[in-house]
């Protein structure tokens, strides 16, 4: 009896909304402290564009021209869609805003793929447009464990000549969709541990590896297009997007943002840089070295290492398997961490000693609720059940 309430479709959806109403006030203090931090402290009618935005329409026509279509909300002649009726504002699709101003969403004319658009500074981010395209070079760009972001094209803006703006794909957060199973987090890890060394293997310290710049592409794990702005809508705002799990419809997932990256020469054995500080500000040999000179890849183990204990370790529970190589990872002293090959080398043998069981199991928060616990659980068992019928692999593949 307690099963079938909790399961019931009435139930479903109110589980649902709340989540979606969990997704909407996280959005908005991120926007407050986004808003804080990058400033834009002005008024305006509700709706209207913002000084970012105004950006991206004044160039509505010519990326048309190039071959790419931003959303209606910025075509020079849009009136929002709910002025002069009882619409909620917030109901509409046209009423979503973009975060950040150097990232906008597009449609790409000749085949209907949606995009991101990103906007680079050359004399703030001089190597990022260089550094993503030599990812895309013909020997790279096909190699499997290669988990860079593919940069489609690099457009020179026009009387900007400071300005590039970089068409990548569309993609989503890897840690905006719950993980269901501990198989789908392992398959995850193991291609960031195999993306990263594959960046250092040729050469390139990424130099700002925060759990931001880890991303997946989604698009085939939602049943319909979701929305740019607010994921768990519909990209026509008509309601939420259902999804699959991670075990149905495995993603790839890419590493972003090589605004701080360097390439260096396969002679140098030792590279060396100044510290620069990127998103995550805990490194440990950054804390009192600001005028010391280090080498960046030791920097970049402690940077994954921090994103899987921060996502993972500190908020989940049953990753203990996962403790002991995370801990040399961020290991104060940079010298003693693993280089890349040895954390990708202990990763394998610990992956390859997790039992089916163990894979098949499904991952929990340490503050997960009794109520949404017996839900999620629910629906989990459901679909182990029929993974174990069906034989699915208990770590999910992509399709080679």
């Amino acid at each position: 009896m307690i099963q079938t309430l909790f399961t019931s479709k009435s139930k479903r959806d109110e589980i649902k909304a709340k989540e979606a109403a969990e997704l909407e006030r996280s959005e908005a203090l991120r926007t407050q402290m986004e808003l804080a931090v990058f400033g834009a402290k002005h008024e305006r009618r509700s709706g209207a564009l913002s000084l970012h935005e105004t950006w991206w329409s004044q160039r509505y026509q010519w990326l048309r021209d190039q071959g790419y279509l931003l959303r209606p909300r910025y075509a020079p002649e849009w009136v929002p869609s709910w002025e002069g009726s009882k619409r909620n504002a917030s109901d509409c699709e046209d009423r979503q805003i973009i975060r950040f101003g150097r990232i906008m969403d597009a449609t790409r004319l000749s085949d209907g793929l949606y995009v991101s658009l990103k906007i680079v500074k050359k004399s703030e981010h001089p190597d990022e447009a260089d550094i993503g395209l030599y990812f895309m070079s013909d020997k790279l760009a096909s190699d499997p464990k290669n988990h860079c972001v593919p940069f489609f094209e690099v457009l020179s803006v026009p009387d900007e000549d400071d300005k590039q703006i970089i068409v990548m794909p569309l993609l989503l957060n890897f840690v905006k969709l719950r993980f269901d199973t501990f198989g789908e987090v392992v398959e995850c890890l193991r291609q960031l541990f195999e993306g990263f060394l594959f960046m250092h293997n040729h050469h390139v310290a990424h130099r700002d590896c925060t759990w931001m710049n880890i991303m997946m592409d989604a698009k085939d794990l939602y049943a319909e297009p979701y929305h740019p702005v607010k994921p768990h809508m519909k990209r026509d705002y008509s309601g939420f997007a259902s999804h699959y799990t991670r075990t149905q419809r495995p993603p790839k997932y890419y590493i972003i943002d090589f605004g701080l990256s360097r390439r260096y020469d396969a002679s140098e054995e030792n590279p060396l840089e100044y510290p620069i500080f990127g998103g995550d500000k805990t490194v440990p040999e950054f804390q009192n070295n600001t005028d010391t000179l280090l080498n960046p890849f030791p920097t970049d183990v402690y940077y994954l290492g921090n994103v899987i204990r921060e996502q993972f370790l500190n908020t989940k529970t049953g990753f203990e398997f996962l403790k002991s190589l995370i801990d040399d990872m961020v290991q104060d002293d940079p010298s003693k961490r693993p280089t890349m090959g040895q954390a990708v080398e202990r990763f394998d043998l610990i992956r390859q000693n997790l039992s089916t069981w163990k894979l098949r199991s499904r991952v929990t928060a340490r503050d997960e609720g009794p109520f949404r616990c017996m839900y999620h659980g629910t629906a989990h068992w459901r679909r182990r059940i029929g993974f174990i019928v069906k034989r699915v692999s208990a770590i999910p593949r992509l399709p080679q």
